[in-house]
């Protein structure tokens, strides 16, 4: 079953609808492959932005394992000598969970995922401005 309006369309035709047909009905101009060359080199550099960005991140992430091993012994070196009052926090700062309290080295942990975190955050919103 046809649509009533593309009937509609079809019975409507003027003139200038009947010449613009004959235009685009006529048979492919010869162009000796020149636009199948076109074709292909577009898709090719479809294709290159396609990889450029993944590539260039694997072979910038490649350069930087060396800085960020680097930059994390300089980091945890820098933790043994932060004095420890500064890294720990109180166990009563932390609710009793069903009768059980949280261990001191549980606290400390949290403390300082939460510290990395908040770095990272900061970071990376220094990196985008």
């Amino acid at each position: 079953m046809t649509s009533k309006i593309i009937n509609m369309a079809e019975k409507l035709k003027d003139a200038e609808d009947r010449l613009l047909e004959s235009m685009f009905a006529a048979e492919p101009i010869a162009d000796d492959g020149f636009s199948h060359r076109v074709v292909t080199r577009i898709r090719r550099r479809l294709w290159v932005r396609r990889l450029a960005l993944p590539v260039a991140m694997l072979v910038g992430g490649a350069i930087a394992i060396k800085p960020a091993s680097e930059l994390v012994i300089a980091a945890s070196k820098l933790l043994a000598v932060v004095p420890q009052g500064l890294v720990e926090a109180p166990v009563s700062w932390l609710p009793e969970v069903q009768g059980v309290a949280i261990s001191a080295s549980v606290l400390q942990t949290v403390v300082f995922g939460s510290v990395l975190l908040a770095v990272a955050i900061f970071g990376s919103r220094m990196i985008l401005d």
